[in-house]
């Protein structure tokens, strides 16, 4: 069985995830795929069901009832994929936002180079965005920035979605208390891990917007994520970090 995993949440992406799902299993490393799939109506738990056959063993589906949110996919699929006993948890996007080909850098830099988590950063060497209009490349460069100003983690590109966790880590954290569903949920995963003292990285990656299908995003996912970060600085007073041994 492999041991790494890539969690990929989908809401009407049926014009993406056959495509991705066949580019994550062509990669020289076995990665295994869990799908969450939040009640698409556009029929993208029926592509993935009819795939299943062709990865038997390797591509799994969970399918949930209405949009319930980024943040609970992936928790669910954090809880999935440990009681499974993966080793190597990955958040990816459907959309090819995120380049397939670069897990196995991320993988690489945790279980070759001991890194316990490892993120695809869009600013680590510059800004490496393709396709996306001036004004949402600097609101999240600034976001960023934001983030980096309150909680005074040094991570550049701390709303990335683009991951690598170890199991150590997502153990650690308390996977039930994660409160954020949007870019807030990214930060809030970063801040935890962080704050309990992992080694984090980020690995330079070119991150291109969505050809096919339309965005998630909306303007109360940016306003939760300016809120909530001053709200996880605030709780983290009150809060001992404690690793797990």
């Amino acid at each position: 069985m492999s041991k790494s995993i890539v969690v990929i949440p989908t809401y009407n992406e049926i014009e993406n995830i056959d495509a991705i799902i066949r580019k994550v299993f062509s990669l020289t490393h076995p990665f295994h795929v869990l799908i969450i799939d939040d009640g698409s109506p556009d029929g993208t738990a029926n592509v993935v069901r009819n795939l299943m056959p062709e990865f038997s063993g390797a591509l799994h589906l969970v399918e949930r009832k209405g949009k319930l949110g980024l943040g609970t996919a992936y928790i669910h699929g954090f809880k999935w994929a440990l009681e499974k006993g993966y080793e190597y948890i990955f958040e990816m996007d459907a959309d090819f936002s995120h380049p397939p080909e670069d897990l196995i850098r991320l993988h690489h830099a945790c279980a070759a180079e001991g890194h316990d988590l490892a993120i695809g950063s869009r600013y680590i060497t510059g800004v490496n965005v393709v396709n996306w209009p001036i004004n949402r490349v600097l609101m999240s460069y600034f976001a960023g920035y934001y983030v980096r100003m309150v909680t005074g983690m040094q991570i550049m590109d701390p709303t990335a979605g683009f991951i690598c966790y170890t199991a150590r880590v997502l153990k650690t954290i308390d996977l039930d208390n994660i409160r954020f569903i949007g870019y807030a949920f990214q930060i809030e995963m970063k801040f935890n891990s962080w704050k309990y003292g992992f080694k984090i990285v980020e690995v330079p990656i070119i991150f291109t917007d969505r050809t096919r299908g339309a965005s998630k995003m909306s303007p109360g996912i940016f306003k939760e994520a300016i809120l909530g970060v001053i709200s996880l600085k605030i709780g983290s007073f009150f809060k001992r970090y404690i690793p797990k041994s």
